[in-house]
């Protein structure tokens, strides 16, 4: 869908704390109407608090949250429109899946129709693709068919905003693959605003307009997956957003936003750096596993490689050089169709063009 770039959302110099625990610090963040928006990072981060204040479960110790421009520090949860999707879904074991979905319009004051309610739900089964299901019994359902059962009753309310408390956790690879393309599909339909928090980064980047990057209460670094995974502003932040090597070294010249970093050896590493870098700057390379070639040529750094693991499309091979330690390397099928796979304690060479890199200032 559209995104609209006037604000539904906005935290303003906003801080939680628990006694003398800071959970979240600062925050200033716009969301814009009709986003999917992602917090991701560790556990302990702050991502859940953030979520919890925009949807009024917590009160900000300092700074304010604002809904359609008004603030809401003091409006409870009820209140709000919006609706939360927690991790373990809170559904009713004793309730069918009819009853559990509608169980917001039932507690509305004055309480709709009957023929109303049963009509709205109805209306969020098709849109979740659980026809025909209002009969059933919670437990009677899997695990995917309970998330979406979750997600009708959240739905069912028209709020203007979704919020999804790591929603898939508890679910197996394949079917929370699934899943991710369904709420893309469901968001995308519905052009209502989504807000995720997760720790898995798979899940951030295949799903999410922007991702909000946060560490020890703080957010790092706000952006698009390609713009998190091409152009993270520090280590943490590269870390974070796929799989990436890093190599100390020292900044010998920085011309046009482009650095040249020598790492033990002399091994050169060139690419966009960030801003601040100068001379003689003690910094890190960070080289994405797929950027790197691995080759029988003599070409690029002598490596052993340690361990190799089959993933389908690629092969993950983990090699080592003695000055720049362990690394890994990502080939794909069309280049080990010409190379040939490499075995654990064969030697081979490891080459990246000029540019592959980017250079970090240690953080």
């Amino acid at each position: 869908m559209q995104v609209d770039d006037s604000p539904i959302a906005e935290l303003r110099g906003t801080t939680k704390r628990f006694g003398s625990v800071v959970a979240a610090r600062n925050l200033n963040l716009t969301i814009r109407r009709g986003e999917f928006l992602s917090f991701l990072g560790p556990s302990g981060c702050g991502k859940t608090t953030a979520l919890r204040m925009l949807a009024g479960f917590e009160a900000p110790t300092e700074g304010a949250v604002f809904l359609d421009g008004q603030q809401v520090n003091d409006v409870p949860a009820h209140h709000r429109p919006v609706n939360m999707v927690f991790q373990h879904y809170a559904l009713f074991p004793h309730l069918t899946v009819a009853e559990n979905i509608s169980y917001g319009l039932r507690q509305r004051r004055p309480k709709p129709p009957k023929a109303q309610i049963d009509a709205a739900v109805d209306r969020a089964l098709e849109t979740v693709r659980l026809p025909g299901f209002g009969p059933r019994r919670i437990w009677e359902m899997s695990g995917g068919q309970q998330q979406r059962v979750a997600l009708a009753r959240a739905i069912i309310n028209e709020p203007n905003m979704l919020l999804l408390d790591e929603p898939m956790a508890a679910l197996d690879k394949k079917l929370r693959h699934d899943m991710q393309i369904e709420l893309q599909t469901l968001q995308r339909q519905l052009g209502i605003t989504f807000i995720l928090v997760t720790h898995d980064q798979e899940e951030a980047l295949s799903m999410s307009d922007r991702i909000c990057i946060m560490r020890e209460g703080e957010i790092v670094q706000i952006g698009s997956p390609r713009d998190l995974y091409d152009r993270p502003k520090s280590r943490y932040v590269a870390d974070f957003v796929g799989k990436s090597n890093f190599f100390s070294g020292t900044v010998e010249g920085v011309e046009g936003g482009t650095a040249r970093l020598f790492g033990p050896n002399g091994v050169r590493f060139i690419g966009p750096a960030v801003e601040g870098l100068v001379h003689g700057d003690t910094a890190t390379a960070s080289l994405r596993p797929e950027q790197i070639h691995l080759t029988r040529s003599k070409v690029g750094v002598p490596v052993t490689v340690i361990n190799r693991i089959f993933l389908g499309e690629h092969t993950e091979y983990l090699v080592r050089n003695p000055d720049l330690g362990q690394f890994l390397v990502l080939a794909s099928r069309q280049v080990e169709a010409g190379e040939g796979t490499f075995e654990p304690g064969e030697t081979g060479y490891a080459s990246w063009r000029d540019g592959a890199a980017l250079i970090l200032s240690n953080d």
